[in-house]
């Protein structure tokens, strides 16, 4: 069953004990079209400022980077088609951001090796890449967190069926691992590391669509079942149905991060913050609404109208 979403909503996050480890993800970002035009006049920071109350309390922030980042231009012939500047990834490091998902439809935007590019750029800038190697088995082992004696091991995949071109075995390039190769992959990795969190980021569902297909439902109960003991979604532009399998958190979708969609169902959305100790999870869910692109946390009265809709 379904639930609400009632988890336990926040305004600002706070430094997290030497004994606990705090990790905040965060939807699409999406750096060009009319983000482009206010990143030229008002600078990145104004679209991060509020969410930087968030990212700076913990211990790590991972967005997941809708498109690349390279003075290339090469673009593809589709209908979207994104392209950031080099020199406005330290914004997202000031902004606390520290880890950049790349497993996406968006990454391959101009090509290869604008991927490739994006990678040296994002390390160049303090950024970590995520689901990207020089290689697939590169491309989806999982980063490393860790914090004292605390390790949380994310893997990340797109799961969208790109085209074939995309996947070259030996080449660079984003993880496109299938569910069933993920959940085989995580199996494996708890019997190597038991004692290691395992949290799973996927590209995945249709776009605006609030709710899960029955086909991704299935999908969160094989990684769960597999080890997986947090699953965070992106791609439907939308917040979401939530639920726990397993006493495991799936969030299927969080919506934008930094978007320009006009779409209203997308101007909504939520950072998901993980708190891991040695023995235990927590999740709290910090709700924000765009205005005019720009992610702004809501007020207490705010969240008690979001919560009364997001009934799940």
């Amino acid at each position: 069953m379904l639930h609400r979403l009632g988890l336990l909503l926040i305004l600002l996050a706070s430094c997290s004990a030497p004994d606990r480890m705090e990790v905040v993800f965060g939807g699409d970002v999406m750096l060009d079209r009319g983000i482009r035009a206010q990143i030229d006049t008002r600078g990145l920071e104004y679209l991060t400022e509020d969410l930087s109350k968030v990212f700076d309390g913990a211990d790590y922030a991972v967005i997941n980077l809708e498109c690349p980042v390279t003075d290339q231009h090469t673009p593809l012939t589709k209908e979207y088609v994104f392209r950031a500047e080099p020199e406005w990834l330290p914004g997202l490091c000031n902004a606390g951001i520290t880890h950049c998902i790349m497993a996406n439809n968006h990454s391959y935007d101009h090509g290869r090796d604008a991927l490739v590019a994006t990678a040296e750029n994002l390390n160049t800038a303090g950024l970590v890449p995520v689901g990207y190697g020089l290689n697939q088995a590169k491309a989806c082992e999982p980063v490393l967190l860790q914090k004292g004696d605390i390790e949380v091991a994310l893997f990340a995949s797109v799961t969208l069926g790109l085209e074939a071109w995309m996947y070259l075995e030996d080449d660079p390039g984003m993880c496109q691992a299938t569910i069933s190769d993920l959940s085989k992959n995580i199996r494996e990795y708890k019997k190597q590391y038991p004692h290691r969190f395992v949290v799973v980021t996927l590209h995945w569902g249709a776009e605006y669509h609030q709710t899960p297909t029955s086909i991704q439902r299935e999908e969160a109960k094989k990684l769960i079942h597999a080890g997986t003991d947090a699953i965070i979604g992106h791609h439907p532009h939308v917040i979401q149905s939530f639920e726990y399998i397993e006493g495991k958190p799936v969030f299927y979708s969080i919506g934008n991060l930094i978007f320009d969609n006009p779409n209203p169902k997308t101007h909504e959305g939520i950072l998901v913050k993980l708190a891991f100790e040695k023995d235990k999870q927590e999740v709290q869910v910090v709700p924000y609404k765009a205005d005019n692109s720009k992610p702004v946390l809501m007020s207490e009265g705010e969240q008690v109208e979001f919560k009364k809709r997001y009934t799940f």
